[in-house]
């Protein structure tokens, strides 16, 4: 059975299950990084290095953004070109692209070194983080082409039909992140540099890899030195259509900008070294359920194009529900054992553990709402409908939280750092809902129309 039948015909479930399992484990794999450098330097430095770790993150963010930038918007004129079989065409965007994830991080880094300290200090730093914020960015920022590099082109594999490739080249960088943040830090004692170089070496492994693939692997596309030249036209082409995601990204630096402050404003040091645990967890909770929300989308896709709406409606139905089930046992994990999973990033610190153990357990009480709310606004990506998709994909981690973040704090201090996330879920997840019954309405409307169309005589 070809693609096209599959996803017309195939049972759901069994397209759910071929469609998300890759993109479940590169979604897991990617928040490894993440929680792998705090977990190494809580345990082998201390908690004031998971705080700078967390003053980083917003800045990894916007580098983030710029991969997502160019990776998105050139993996879809790839894919585009592709199909209409023109690889001549796709090879001069992956070319273009590839210039671009180069020069746009580099410009961003040397902002970064001309300001450092102001730079570090606007994203949360104090006095006492500052120095350790001052060494982990810094070795992070002067690779960060190579970052951006393994980032954006790993899309590019995917756009020629391997995902496969695609995850092994994301699984074995984070394996060489874990190996080499043991080594650095807790054998040879580099501390945060350590943890710090041990990212930076998996992500100069990572892009070794993809250029290797594109230069002299068994890819379809090439890299070809004629298409190292940048084109007017293509940048404008490639960074219009990843501006959306881009923007969004940018949008989640600016709300951990803004909670850093606020932690710093009501809870200090402490309370952002216990964000820092937070985010990882919830992070490694989140990705899983977006690989399900991935894996469905061609599914819907395809098949609302197709007008066979109760398939819509089954693999959506399908997978919010498996998204549920993860968003329930991640939950339950965090609420029954929050001292353990708090106490992985912490060597022997019983405040820490003890003050991150409560945090996370009220941060994320109401996150088994994530499930639906995050695998229906991206439905709406998948039939098309990108207003109804950004504002629901936006509505939880910005635009409501921001605004509670802001308010909350007031009246319960730290409290209310806390509760903010919990609020935002529940109003998100009630948002979502009354647009999901709409949408739902209006195939209900199409069903029927179809019903009247067949009942009429030829």
């Amino acid at each position: 059975m070809n693609a096209t039948n599959a996803l017309k015909d195939e049972k759901i479930s069994k397209l759910l299950w071929k469609f998300s399992w890759p993109a479940v484990i590169a979604m897991v794999v990617n928040s490894l990084y993440n929680i792998i450098d705090r977990i190494f330097v809580g345990r082998g430095v201390g908690d004031i290095a998971i705080a700078a770790t967390t003053v980083a993150f917003p800045i990894m963010l916007i580098l983030m953004a710029v991969s997502v930038l160019i990776g998105v918007g050139a993996t879809s004129l790839i894919s585009i070109r592709l199909g209409q079989k023109k690889p001549e065409e796709a090879e001069k965007i992956a070319g273009n692209a590839m210039v671009l994830l180069i020069l746009l991080p580099i410009c961003i880094s040397v902002i970064y070194f001309l300001f450092t300290d102001s730079i570090l200090a606007f994203f949360g730093a104090d006095a006492e983080v500052l120095p350790y914020a001052r060494d982990f960015t810094s070795i992070i920022m002067a690779a960060s082409a190579f970052g951006s590099i393994g980032m954006g082109m790993v899309n590019f594999i995917r756009a020629e039909g391997n995902p496969r490739m695609a995850m092994y080249t994301q699984v074995t960088g984070t394996l060489l992140n874990i190996v080499l943040n043991y080594i650095f830090v807790m054998r040879l004692g580099w501390g945060i540099k350590g943890s710090a170089l041990a990212s930076v070496c998996g992500q100069v492994f990572a892009s070794i890899w993809v250029l290797s693939y594109f230069f002299w692997g068994p890819s379809l596309l090439k890299l070809r030195l004629k298409n190292l030249r940048l084109e007017r036209n293509l940048v404008f082409s490639v960074t219009a259509i990843g501006f959306a995601p881009f923007a969004m990204q940018l949008a989640f630096s600016l709300q951990n900008t803004i909670l850093n402050n606020a932690l710093m404003t009501y809870g200090g040091n402490m309370a952002l070294s216990a964000m820092g645990i937070i985010g990882s967890v919830s992070t490694l909770m989140f990705m899983p359920i977006l690989g399900i929300s991935q894996g469905a989308q061609p599914i819907i896709g395809f098949n609302y194009g197709a007008e066979q709406y109760d398939r819509v409606k089954e693999a959506l139905k399908k997978a919010v529900t498996a998204g549920t089930v993860i968003a329930l046992l991640g939950t339950a994990a965090v609420q029954l054992w929050s001292s353990q999973v708090a106490g992985m990033f912490s060597n022997n610190n019983v405040a820490l553990t003890t003050f991150t153990s409560h945090a996370m357990a009220v941060f994320l009480m109401m996150f088994p709402v994530a499930g639906f709310q995050i695998v229906s606004s991206q439905y709406f990506q998948a039939v098309g409908k990108p207003i109804q998709s950004t504002i629901l994909g936006l509505s939880r981690q910005l635009l409501l939280l921001i605004p509670l973040l802001l308010i909350l704090p007031r009246f319960w201090g730290i409290e209310g750092v806390w509760r903010a996330q919990p609020v935002a879920d529940v109003l998100s997840a009630l948002i979502t809902g009354a647009v999901v019954y709409f949408e739902m309405k209006q195939i209900k409307k199409k069903q029927l129309l179809q019903a009247d169309d067949m009942l009429k005589p030829a």
